[in-house]
């Protein structure tokens, strides 16, 4: 039996993971599940965002399921972002976001990509100072690790069965880091058998308005692919639909792509399909796939039956939809 530990978080997260432990539960998932803190709210129980105890339990884990953290909102020189601090821990060095139209009355765009985002370095080092003029921020970027994110880009192409993985960068302006990518790119490329495309980061933008048919998979660095991702969550029907995993060698974190959203947290209002997503991609991993491709298909049979959430032009509030969900999953 896997171990998976399941982090709720703060905002809304503890109601969409909930949700898909539900879920979970309904495909009979043979799964050890135990609980563990982070985040803004374990941070005012125990005095800290990421206790020594959550990273023990995830030591002992083969995969992790989370929910959203909130960030303090005044700043604080000591806060380090325990999501950040768990990327590096565990070297979760790609994250992964397919992102698709899950029906034709949601969302504005036919695309379906994936998003194969650098996830250790870029502007996301936390690395700051000031100069007396203002902040300088350092942005890294490493040969290592534009080896093998572009290398699982690859992996994950093969796997989905898809012809073609797009470059995403800024080298006319970046010339030497993002040159260096692109460079990198062109090289692990060769002999993949897939062909190489590549694309401005703004000119990225543009394509998943106008021309989505054209993106099958992206591969690009770390600041890039969180907006992209964003964007493309956005076009396809929201955050709410949009699943994602950190990856490394070892272990994987997954999650909603959408944030603690502090504002509704508690008010039965959120959209838990992106956690249920989430929840479906860790059985994959774990090597349950016709238990992911069955939680899939009840997503798609219940928005097609008009079950959905307030952001998705509904009425149902977060547990009525799962319970429907739930329903809709026992008829396949």
């Amino acid at each position: 039996m896997r171990k998976v530990t399941v982090i709720p978080g703060d905002g809304i997260g503890p109601e969409v993971t909930r949700a898909a432990l539900e879920v979970l539960r309904a495909v009979d998932a043979p799964l050890e599940i135990t609980e563990a803190g982070m985040g803004l709210a374990c941070y005012k129980e125990t005095g800290s965002y990421l206790p020594q105890a959550t990273l023990d339990r995830l030591e002992e884990s083969d995969a992790a399921l989370f929910g959203a953290i909130t960030s303090p909102v005044t700043y604080d020189a000591s806060y380090r972002s325990p999501l950040l601090h768990l990327r590096k821990a565990f070297d979760l060095y790609a994250n992964i976001r397919p992102v698709r139209r899950w029906h034709p009355s949601i969302g504005l765009v036919d695309l379906d990509v994936i998003i194969v985002r650098e996830n250790t370095e870029g502007m996301y080092t936390g690395v700051e100072r000031e100069d007396g003029e203002g902040v300088v921020t350092e942005r890294r970027i490493t040969r290592r690790a534009c080896q093998r994110i572009v290398d699982k880009a690859i992996e994950v192409c093969r796997a989905e069965g898809r012809r073609s993985v797009t470059c995403v960068h800024k080298s006319n302006v970046l010339r030497r880091s993002d040159g260096m990518f692109r460079e990198i790119f062109r090289e692990r490329m060769k002999d993949s058998g897939l062909e190489a495309r590549d694309l401005l980061v703004d000119a990225a933008a543009a394509a998943m308005v106008l021309q989505p048919n054209k993106l099958e998979c992206l591969v690009t660095l770390n600041l890039y692919g969180d907006i992209l991702s964003d964007e493309a969550a956005a076009l396809t029907g929201g955050l709410g639909f949009a699943p994602s995993v950190n990856l490394g060698d070892r272990f994987a974190l997954f999650e909603p792509t959408h944030g603690s959203a502090p504002d509704i947290a508690g008010q039965d209002r959120a959209n838990p399909v992106a956690a249920i997503l989430s929840a479906a991609m860790m059985l994959r991993y774990l090597d349950l796939a016709p238990m992911a491709e069955r939680i899939e298909r009840s997503v798609t049979a219940t928005l097609g039956r008009g079950i959905r959430t307030a952001d998705a032009g509904g009425k149902m509030g977060t547990r009525e939809f799962t319970t429907r969900l739930i329903e809709v999953l026992g008829t396949l």
